[in-house]
């Protein structure tokens, strides 16, 4: 009897030793991550804060580079560091430059199934993963030669470590990472301070990590100190437009740009609904059950088990939504007492405990199988969106890369008259233009006025002298090329006339032009 127990048994380990481990689904968004990022990494052109970075900041001299910084950006200096170093190594190309971003952007997907597991097991780890793995908004700032590709991850380790240490507080190793990963995240982007603010009030108020904490916190406001002297030198340069945007707008574009990502706004409402739908609903499932106390719940073996479960998804949902009430909340409050900063490109760090919400929400217990399936649905809509994004030039950065292959090369006597936007562009795929200063005239024979569609009224006419020869538009931008049978001496005041659209006029010329007051 004993041997037929034995043989009857002896194929159960066979079929174990074929089930999936149970890290696979981890390892599935990972590599779609890596796809949705890398394979599209160099497909479209740089647009101005892109090509901002080679043009002005980068320089071979790493302290140049970090002079530039004080001079001509706004964010810590961390990221500059890092794309410094790729610069030297790789290039300046859109693959070169693009590259960290994408690797920060691929590696915020296992922190965020860590996140998810910390906050309440590994359906909502599944949950947090895919939708920062397929988001528009988390791929999109991966395929971008700036700050907030590495801000995310920071965002989503410092977020992680947090949790690490309210589960266990007395562990001096965690805690010590806890401070290293807030001193990268306040180095990253100055942003990263109201998530830090919501998790110094958490720590502060619970009284297993009161005191504990302290070195910590201590640790962090110390590298704040230090760069007190860098925001001093920066002074909120170039973010005059932000407050040029209303509030209202750009607070209906931050639920806009966690949907669509940052060029949704063509799809429209209507898809914006159709992602947002199965989402709401499952976050409302999941507030539904939380609100209505049940017996019981599935895979849990006794009520004990089924009261510990739905203990740790009260506390997952209570940590992830008062940690993105903070990342919001905060600048919203600062905005409205007259230090606006609001733009929602920089709460993509709260965007994080903003999934890990979602996630934990929609994987409650007793939510099973709807919540986890309106969560899929949702995530393919996401997943849809981001594809649409790679094959809709519509939904993609200007091409000025396009643009400016369709221009002919020229000799110095030539003049581009162009928009803010289209300057860094326009100096990054041409090398050696560069801005002709006010009061100064130049000898030209050809003019070229580029811009974005739509046109302004007006829009192509050439200066005295000069005849339209071609004319090409690229995705949205648009050049016109005018020639003159002689050399004309015309001032920078009289170029910045001939652009196409009502932006902010900017005029480029040769190195070599003959410039002169």
């Amino acid at each position: 009897m004993s041997t037929a127990t034995e043989t009857q048994a002896a194929p159960r380990p066979a079929a174990h030793s074929r089930a999936l481990p149970e890290w696979w689904p981890l390892a599935a968004l990972v590599v779609l991550a890596a796809a949705l990022r890398l394979s599209t990494l160099g497909l479209q052109s740089f647009w101005f804060d892109e090509a901002f970075t080679p043009v002005n900041v980068l320089h071979p001299s790493l302290f140049k580079t970090l002079h530039a910084i004080t001079q001509t950006e706004n964010s810590p200096p961390l990221w500059y560091i890092v794309e410094w170093v790729d610069y030297r190594i790789l290039g300046t190309g859109e693959w070169a430059l693009r590259l960290p971003s994408a690797l920060a952007g691929i590696a915020l997907v296992p922190v965020a199934w860590a996140i998810g597991k910390e906050l309440a097991g590994r359906a909502a780890a599944i949950g947090t993963a895919a939708i920062v793995a397929v988001s528009p908004i988390f791929v999109w700032y991966s395929q971008e030669a700036r700050v907030y590709g590495l801000y995310a991850f920071v965002s989503g380790v410092l977020i992680l470590c947090f949790l690490r240490v309210l589960s266990a507080p007395e562990d001096r190793r965690r805690m010590i990472a806890f401070a290293a990963a807030g001193a990268l995240a306040v180095l990253t982007h100055y942003f990263t301070a109201f998530l830090l603010a919501g998790m110094a009030a958490w720590l502060l108020w619970e009284p297993r990590t009161r005191r504990r904490c302290v070195p910590a916190l201590a640790a962090i406001g110390v590298v704040g100190l230090a760069l007190i002297p860098l925001i001093s030198a920066q002074g909120g340069r170039n973010t005059s437009w932000i407050g040029e945007w209303p509030l209202r707008s750009r607070l209906e574009s931050i639920p806009q740009y966690f949907l669509t990502g940052y060029n949704g706004s063509p799809l429209g409402h209507s898809i914006e609904l159709l992602v947002a739908l199965p989402l709401l609903g499952a976050c409302a499932l999941g507030v539904r059950r939380l609100l209505v106390s049940r017996d019981g719940a599935p895979q849990a073996s006794s009520a004990a088990e089924a009261a510990t479960a739905e203990q740790r998804y009260r506390r997952g949902a209570a940590i992830s939504l008062w940690l993105a009430a903070c990342g919001f909340g905060i600048p919203i409050l600062l905005a409205l007492g007259g230090s606006d900063y609001l733009a929602p490109r920089n709460v993509l760090g709260a965007m994080v405990p903003t999934a890990a919400l979602v996630a934990v929400l929609a994987t409650w217990p007793r939510t099973w199988p709807l919540g986890p399936a309106l969560l899929a649905l949702g995530a393919a809509g996401l997943l849809a969106i981001t594809i649409d994004i790679d094959l809709s030039p519509r939904l993609q950065r200007g091409d000025w890369r396009g643009l400016a292959r369709t221009i002919p090369p020229g000799g110095s006597e030539r003049a581009y008259t162009t928009v803010l936007f289209g300057s860094a562009p326009l100096e990054h795929y041409i090398p050696g233009l560069r801005k002709l200063p006010a009061h100064q005239s130049v000898v030209v024979r050809e003019v070229l006025e580029t811009g974005e569609l739509p046109l302004r009224e007006g829009a192509g006419a050439p200066p005295p002298g000069f005849h339209l020869v071609e004319m090409h538009q690229q995705h949205g931008l648009v050049a016109f090329r005018f020639v003159a049978a002689s050399p004309h001496r015309l001032s920078e005041e009289q170029l910045r006339r001939y652009v196409v659209d009502a932006a902010e006029p900017w005029v480029l010329v040769p190195g070599n032009a003959r410039a002169s007051r």
